[in-house]
This record gives structure tokens, C-alpha cells and sequence, in this order.
């Protein structure tokens, strides 16, 4: 299972990749495979201020639909467009090519509450 220990992780199974006051969102290897193959994806709140814990999109595979959840309170600054004709990037690279939003971050005192690489690793049991 590949965690990089350079991201943050979520009790909901995504990763964020600080980048100064901006951070890139998406689910991790271990989601993605617990998905299965992944048909769809929407996010529809590009624009938009997100609480965290609120959902800004669904991922759809084979199996099941699961919404994705705001791991910090943020603006939504882009979202990934190639997903919209290659949702099966998220499968293939979900740390790189299959990012889902990239949000700017409203209160950095929220980093705290992720999870470290570590930490990911013991919740998932690897």
C-alpha cells in the first residue's frame, strides 16, 4: 500500500498536499482500491467556501457512490477537469494525476487535526 509520508491524511480516507496557504485533496491508494474501479466523479463546488467535514463531491465506482469530505475548511480553487473524462486516473495515480480539488486554506490551526503518514498506516491496519 503506498502512504507517502510527505502528505496529510483524513479518518475518511483522503490525502492533502500542503502547498503554502493552498493544498491539493484527493483519496488515497487504499480508498481507491477499496473502491474498486471508479467510474465517475463529480464536484460541482468549484467557487465555493467548504466547512470542513461538509462534502464537496461523489466518487462512483462499480460497487458503491461515496461522498468525499472536506478535510479543511477552504475555498475551492480548481478542480482536477480530467476526471471528468478519465475517472479511472484516481485508481491509477491517485497521488498525482488523480487529485480532485485544489482548495485555499481558511484556518491553518485545522492542520493539526490531520493524520500523519504514520498515523494513516496503524487506522488502516497496514
Amino acid at each position: 500500500m503506498n502512504i507517502p509520508s510527505s502528505l496529510k491524511y483524513t479518518k475518511d480516507h483522503e490525502w492533502i498536499r500542503i502547498e503554502g496557504n493552498e493544498a491539493y485533496i484527493g483519496v488515497t491508494d487504499f480508498a481507491q482500491s477499496e473502491l474498486g474501479d471508479i467510474v465517475y466523479v463529480e464536484i460541482e463546488t468549484e467557487g465555493e467556501e467548504i466547512e470542513s467535514g461538509e462534502v464537496f463531491g461523489t466518487v462512483e465506482a462499480v460497487k458503491t457512490v461515496s461522498d468525499l469530505f472536506m478535510p479543511l475548511t477552504g475555498k475551492v480553487l480548481e478542480v482536477n477537469e480530467e476526471l471528468e473524462s478519465a475517472p479511472e486516473t484516481v485508481n491509477e495515480d491517485p497521488y498525482e494525476k488523480g487529485w480532485m480539488i485544489k482548495i485555499s486554506i481558511a484556518d491553518e490551526s485545522q492542520l493539526d487535526d490531520l493524520l500523519s503518514a504514520e498515523q494513516y498506516q496503524e487506522l488502516i491496519g497496514e
